[in-house]
Parts: structure tokens; sequence; C-alpha cells
């Protein structure tokens, strides 16, 4: 069930992605600056997840996991379907920053409920697949979005639905039947005996007062904000703007194709999909890879080999995909990289906090990070807008902004090794 929350939380993700360009392209009137208004558009969904893991995360250590990860769920399934029905920009916004809130929560929460959940010999094992399976939740909307795409540009979408409503819509249900059967699960017997445990002994669960006080674990949730906003940067930052160069090569090669405004958009949102789809099934399989790496050579040297892959992969795409026919080898090759330092986050970050901080440290770490992701999209806008606003001063600005996956690296000596090591309880 964690698992499954997860997965509908990145499927929710990636269907905002996709989605994003097109909705402000249609809502501000095809205006010239749409592609810096899309960008920012992503800073608010990224504020709403900061916001709300650190919030949800807190509660769940205080109030149960799965009660919370309930909560979370109903509020992003909701929100999403809420988006395809927004008549204006900043109205889309304020949807995509609840939308944030709701997913904020999801991680954090899925992490803890399991790590708390399984045997010591199978914690690694169980944090790392439920890393991996989530890809199958971008993929799925890379699915969606082609198929969308096919009946928009066929003029089949029911009710007159334009493809970025059709995919908030679709994005929508499978979260909301999800929340149905998540309601019906007990919280982990570890936690619950620990809770009541805590009430007797006066220890305090979910408090941030205690996790940035503390000598021990401040310094891990610190570093690990540190750490986890690297790789969230570069993934949310620039990764998953790589829809906007897709676009832009399929616009160039339709040219003399003298296709209508709507059959254009609709071959702009199929290949964006296509686009996606291929960084996942690359994602799932640096993932997979990545998790093993961490559990047979160590936490730390499974990130420090990802984030130089991460930087390599994102520069490879960002100066050279030019062709179509490149995209079926690069973007997967893209992810990959990027996805394959989430797999060691996964297992990593529960094991640097104890059960009563456990969700709240994860959260921190995780979600806080991307307070610093949401400036990234700010900051490519301006440097853009600097470089002339088009295509070309977009990849270049991608390359400045990639450099940041390199902080990543610089704090791992001051981190501890957690692998062959019990929760720290």
């Amino acid at each position: 069930m964690a698992s499954l929350a997860w997965l509908f939380d990145c499927l929710d993700q990636q269907v905002f992605n996709l989605s994003r360009d097109g909705a402000v392209e249609d809502l501000l009137g095809g205006k010239t600056n749409a592609i810096e208004m899309a960008a920012y558009t992503t800073s608010y969904f990224l504020v709403g997840w900061a916001i709300g893991g650190l919030i949800f995360g807190a509660l769940g250590d205080r109030f149960g996991r799965a009660r919370i990860l309930t909560v979370s769920l109903l509020i992003y399934s909701i929100c999403t379907g809420l988006s395809s029905f927004a008549t204006s920009y900043y109205g889309f916004c304020a949807f995509v920053f609840f939308t944030g809130l709701g997913v904020g929560g999801v991680f954090g929460l899925s992490v803890a409920l399991v790590a708390d959940s399984v045997p010591e010999n199978s914690r690694a094992p169980a944090l790392g697949l439920l890393q991996s399976l989530s890809s199958w939740g971008n993929i799925t909307a890379g699915l969606m979005g082609m198929g969308i795409g096919l009946l928009a540009l066929k003029s089949a979408l029911p009710f007159g639905l334009k493809a970025w409503q059709a995919m908030f819509l679709a994005g929508a249900l499978p979260a909301f039947i999800c929340v149905f059967i998540l309601a019906r699960l007990k919280e982990p017997e570890k936690w619950t005996r620990a809770r009541a445990e805590g009430a007797k002994t006066g220890v305090k669960f979910g408090s941030y007062a205690t996790l940035l006080r503390h000598p021990t674990w401040s310094k891990h949730a610190w570093l690990g904000l540190i750490l986890c906003s690297a790789g969230i940067v570069g993934l949310w930052g620039i990764g998953n703007f790589h829809p906007k160069i897709v676009r832009s090569i399929i616009e160039a090669h339709l040219a003399t194709a003298h296709l209508s405004p709507p059959e254009l958009a609709s071959k702009k949102a199929y290949w964006s999909s296509v686009g996606l789809l291929l960084q996942n099934i690359g994602g799932f399989l640096g993932m997979l890879s990545f998790a093993k790496l961490a559990q047979t050579r160590g936490r730390k040297p499974a990130f420090a080999l990802a984030f130089c892959l991460s930087f390599v992969c994102t520069l490879l795409v960002f100066k050279y995909l030019r062709q179509i026919d490149q995209i079926y080898w690069m973007l997967p090759l893209m992810g990959f990289g990027q996805f394959s330092v989430f797999g060691v986050y996964a297992i990593y970050l529960p094991e640097l906090f104890p059960i009563s901080l456990r969700s709240t440290g994860t959260s921190f770490c995780y979600n806080f990070g991307r307070l610093a992701a949401a400036t990234a999209p700010f900051t490519m806008g301006r440097i853009t807008k600097s470089l002339g606003g088009d295509i070309e001063g977009f990849r270049t600005a991608g390359i400045w902004v990639s450099f940041v996956l390199l902080l990543g690296i610089c704090v791992l000596p001051f981190l501890p090794e957690t692998k062959g090591k019990p929760l720290p309880e």
C-alpha cells in the first residue's frame, strides 16, 4: 500500500509535468512569455510540496503513518482533478500548490511505514523496491499522455476536453480509489508500541524542536537536506523540463507539415509523453541498480557515483539532444542517471533518525529541499530570459544550473555510513 501511494503520487507529479506547458499556453492565450510562466508553476508546486512534507511528516510521527498517508493521498488526488477546471493562470497555480501539499507528505510517510513494518534484514531491499516501483507511476503517466495525445489529435476526447484537462482528470482517479483501501490499513506494531512507551516517558514524537536541537539528529537533518536538495534540483529544477526540449524538436520537425495549432499541440503532447516514458524506463533501471549498489557496496559510494552520473547525463541532453532519433537513447540515459540517486535516498534517509522522528526527519530532508528546488525554475527562467528567451537560452540555463548536482558529493564525508547497522532507536 505504501508503494501504491508513492506510485500514484509520482503519476500525478508527471501528469503535472506533461500538462504544465499546454495548460499555461492555453490559459495565457499563447502569449510569448508562456515558456517563462510555465516554469514558474513548477515553483508553486514545489513550495506546496515542501510545506506539505514538513506538516504531514511530523503529523505522521505523532498520529500514525498510515492515517496521515491517507489524508495526503486524498488531498493530492482531489486537487489534481480540480486542476483541469482552472480558468486562469493564477487559478491553475492555486490548484497546483494544493496538489503539492498532498504530494509532499507521501514519501516520508511511505518510507517510515515500510521501515517500521519489515524485518531488519528486509528493510533496505523493501525500500529500494518501493522507490524503484514509483517509476511505474511515471511510466503510466507517459502512456496516458500518449493515449490522450492521440485521442486529441483525432478530436476524440469526450466533453470537448483539451489534452491537458483530460490528463489531470485521468491522473486523479487511481489515487482517489486507492484512498478507500489505504484507510483500512493498520499502523505498524513497532510504531504503536513505541508511541505508547513514549507517552509514559515523555518522548516527543514528530517534534521539530527535538530534531533541530539534538546534536546528532540535527546534523543528520541539515546535511541530509543538502544531500537531497542536490538531487531534487537536478531532477525537478532541470531534468523534468526535458519536455520543453522535446516539444521544440517536434515543432521544428513539423514546421513544413502546415498543421493547425490544435494538431501541433496534440503532436507535441504525444512526443512529450514518449520522452517521459523513455526517461522513466531508464529511471526504473537506475533506481533498481543503485539501490542494489547501496546494499552491497555502501550508501555513500552509491551516492557519489549516482551524482556524477546524473551530472554527466544532464549535460548530454541539454547540450546535444537535437534530433528525434536521439530521444530514444539520450532520455533513458538521463533518466538512469538522475533517478539513480533517488533509489539511495529511500534506503538511507530513514536510517538517520529514530522512530519518534523517522517520518519528520525524512520529510525534512527530502521535502524541505523542495524549497531550494523551487528557486531553480525562477533561476532557469531568468537566465533563459537574459539569453534571449528562446530554446537555446533555455538549454544554456539548464547546463549552468546542473552544476548543483555536484553539491551532493561535497557533504558525503560528513555523513555516516549506515550499511549493516540497525535503525538508530
